[in-house]
């Protein structure tokens, strides 16, 4: 199990510097405040890479509200505006949503990104936390988008990250902010909601990142606390062998359970091999506690991004703005 922390601003302190440095840190996720600029964004990167160069440098660039990295990037529309298409011309939505995930991966694989944890792979049935940022609510069409979303990502080189496990979107609370409690029986879940994790998974999906919501018809315990969902029906059932990744440490909807230590603790007993530890002042926090851990290097390497030298060449070429205004004009007739 390793640590993917949070950092403060948009410039490593010395005090990062060190975490860095720590056996227990596998990697980095960045957030707006972590961006001043393309230019610097890269250079803060490589200057990550420099002091570790193994790191797993993550950022959550979904494309419509969720994207962290704007200025000098492709502004990506939302997933939901790619599911609209879908009913009118499924070929077209198939179509934006190759170019979506092309866009996005070659565009982070660019500036030395590993993962964009994407594609979200929730139904669109009215979560406060995820809205347009699912495909669809029918799960059929959800499945078939986030499977080729994930092979898309997959075939330039980044590994798809499928969240969040075992779905969000029809619980309505943002667990950010709140519990999240889905009281349906498990057929509905297993039927609906998980339809588009098992598709995706078969399809080769590298990583799956855990919701912070508690199915009581199945276990009492938030799912990314859950030793029935992450080692019994994931691993077992499902034959899941890439890594599982929590949601945020920091956010309300796990936040029950005890101190952040503890958190940490039922997420690595549970199954989780890497923990996100968002904000600058939890980071600080965990980086404090004497936690014993070593992130597990099968889990780690098939994360690390390919080719990013070949994504370079292909963001600079022209052949990447047209596929972009492509990408702009499909979604932009959706109904």
């Amino acid at each position: 199990m390793g640590l993917i922390i949070g950092l403060a601003d948009t410039a490593l302190s010395e005090l990062e510097k060190g975490y860095l440095r720590q056996k227990k840190v596998a990697g980095v996720i960045l957030f707006t405040r972590n961006f001043g600029s393309r230019e610097q964004i890269t250079s803060l990167i490589n200057e990550m890479r420099a002091i570790r160069k193994n790191l797993l440098i993550c950022v959550d660039q979904e494309g419509g509200r969720v994207q962290r990295f704007r200025d000098g990037f492709a502004a990506l529309p939302a997933l939901a505006q790619i599911g609209a298409l879908y009913p009118k011309s499924p070929g077209k939505a198939r179509t934006a949503c190759r170019l979506h995930a092309r866009t996005m991966a070659l565009d982070m694989l660019a500036v030395g990104i590993d993962l964009s944890f994407a594609p979200v792979a929730d139904l669109q049935r009215g979560n406060l936390a995820i809205g347009d940022r699912a495909f669809s609510a029918n799960p059929e069409v959800n499945a078939e988008l986030v499977t080729l979303y994930s092979a898309t990502m997959q075939a330039e080189g980044m590994a798809a990250t499928l969240k969040h496990f075992p779905g969000h979107g029809t619980v309505k609370e943002d667990t950010h902010t709140d519990l999240a409690v889905d009281a349906r029986a498990p057929m509905h879940i297993f039927q609906q909601d998980l339809l588009p994790f098992a598709t995706a998974m078969l399809a080769g999906a590298k990583a799956v990142m855990t919701a912070h919501v508690s199915y009581p018809q199945v276990d009492a315990e938030i799912a990314g606390y859950s030793k029935r969902w992450l080692k019994q029906l994931l691993r077992i059932d499902l034959g899941f062998s890439g890594a599982i990744i929590s949601d945020d440490v920091g956010m309300a909807g796990g936040a029950n359970v005890g101190p952040l230590a503890e958190r940490i603790s039922r997420h690595y007993k549970a199954g989780c091999d890497l923990i996100l530890v968002c904000s600058a002042e939890a980071t600080q926090a965990a980086m404090q506690d004497n936690l014993g851990m070593r992130p597990k290097r099968k889990m780690v390497q098939p994360l690390r991004a390919k080719r990013a030298a070949r994504a370079r060449r292909r963001v600079l070429a022209q052949k990447f703005s047209d596929q972009f205004t492509r990408l702009l004009a499909l979604t932009a007739i959706s109904p």
